[in-house]
């Protein structure tokens, strides 16, 4: 029988001469942060206590640039001071796109408690309130990103222009990928089998050089932990064929990728609890329609957890497979809710999030929204038959970062729901990247304005 790549560090050193272990923990943009250690260093300090890891907490609260804060919890007013980090070495994971290398993740600690700022804190304050209501969610997630010709030091090196997809054309469905591409794919899938992380499905999508991932559904964190874990092979994989793998949300003019979570709800027994009749059934059951209720109310007021940078909003447009309004709908991809499947896999398929999110802050939206819909028992608007997109009743999603801050912020409802303190963070979060770009002048501008203003 086979060694399990996943489990007991110490086990995986033994069964697959683990030298080198990435000691990390995951950052607001959704990101392995961390160091590497010798293996039989780590586990000898480990055991001994006279290690206790930890790193700089403005990992938690910077942007993509890792622009420092001026204010808040991590920033030059509170001095950057270090988090502690609790490694959990019993689910110790094989990193095969890393020869050698284990991955363990790490709790960012505060004071002895899950720091309430982590990513993963706040997924799990809402799995757990969901639990006191009785409701046990089940997670599969969907991701597209596009594949880019050369590498990031290449694109870097060109001014970040010329960016040439590595398929030129529609290939949705597509089984005729170039040579580059399906090698890519197999390699992917290869690790990520390799990691005991096997993919669902590997697809072309409709925009140049884009594909699309689907994973199994799991357990809630575990299934945004590994997605965090996909993305980081994917980047690495690319960059060793002289690709680049991009997860902007809108990467060029008319092209969206999407990180679609797929939420079924079931009670400890693990029963549905949406299908009105489990057995076969595609109708929501009363907590099903309060459910749907609760993403529809709560979701525009979380726009930065599921949509948090400038980009992100530019890929939320008409008729673009990406949602613009708030609708919910039966198997109707115009909407941003989308009721999928039959009696136990009935599910609600969120497709607001973009490819750039967090999952864990994504799916922390999505569940804070089931919660408040069950507790308050809501009941949604009739579904949208046909375009949603020209459903004027709907509340369209925000144009910009700048919008979906000021709702953000001001939101009695996500305060409630998420804690002011997170809400807090996460908008300082957001305003880093909003500052970034105000003062930017860009291409577009250029283009549009050099000769005719």
């Amino acid at each position: 029988m086979a060694a399990s790549p996943t489990g007991p560090l110490h086990r995986l050193m033994a069964d697959f001469g683990i030298a080198t272990v990435l000691l990390a923990a995951v950052d607001v943009q959704g990101r392995l942060k961390g160091k590497e250690y010798d293996a039989a260093w780590l586990v000898d300090r480990l055991r001994s206590g006279r290690l206790a890891p930890e790193m700089c907490g403005y990992v938690l609260g910077t942007d993509l640039a890792m622009t420092p804060a001026s204010s808040g919890p991590f920033s030059w007013a509170s001095g950057f001071g270090d988090v502690g980090l609790l490694p959990d070495t019993k689910r110790a994971r094989l990193l095969p796109w890393l020869p050698g290398t284990a991955l363990v993740l790490a709790e960012p600690i505060g004071g002895g408690w899950p720091h309430p700022l982590g990513p993963g804190t706040v997924l799990n304050e809402q799995l757990h309130r969901l639990a006191g209501l009785g409701v046990v969610p089940a997670v599969g997630i969907e991701t597209e990103f596009v594949l880019y010709e050369g590498t990031a030091r290449d694109a870097a090196a060109a001014g970040w222009r010329g960016l040439r997809p590595a398929v030129w054309d529609n290939r949705d469905y597509a089984l005729d990928q170039p040579p580059v591409v399906r090698e890519f794919g197999r390699r992917l899938r290869e690790v990520l089998t390799g990691a005991d992380m096997p993919v669902e499905a590997v697809k072309g999508e409709g925009g140049a050089g884009q594909i699309e991932v689907t994973f199994p559904y799991g357990q809630a964190l575990a299934a945004c932990e590994q997605h965090v874990l996909f993305k980081h092979a994917a980047k690495t994989i690319a960059d060793e064929a002289g690709l680049t793998a991009s997860f902007m949300a809108a990467p060029s003019t008319g092209v969206g990728s999407g990180l679609h979570l797929h939420v079924s709800l079931h009670d400890f027994d693990g029963r549905t609890m949406l299908a009105s009749d489990p057995a076969d059934g595609t109708e929501l059951s009363e907590l099903g329609e309060q459910a749907v209720a609760g993403l529809l109310t709560v979701l525009p007021d979380t726009a930065p957890l599921w949509a948090p940078y400038v980009n992100s909003y530019k890929r939320l447009q008409p008729h673009s497979f990406a949602p613009a309004r708030f609708t919910w709908g039966h198997d109707n991809r115009s909407c941003a809710v989308r009721l999928v499947g039959h009696g136990r896999s009935l599910r609600l398929e969120v497709r607001l999030p973009g490819a750039d999110a967090n999952p864990m802050l994504a799916l922390a939206a999505v569940l804070a929204g089931v919660r408040h819909g069950v507790e308050a028992g809501l009941k949604p608007p009739p579904a949208t038959r046909g375009d949603a997109y020209l459903n004027r009743e709907a509340l369209p999603v925000p144009q910009c970062l700048a919008e979906a801050l000021a709702a953000f912020e001001t939101s009695a409802l996500a305060g409630e729901l998420l804690d002011e303190p997170v809400v807090a963070h996460l908008a300082r979060v957001a305003r880093l990247d909003l500052d970034h770009h105000a003062a930017r002048v860009t291409d577009a501008e250029l283009e549009r304005g050099l000769t005719q203003a």
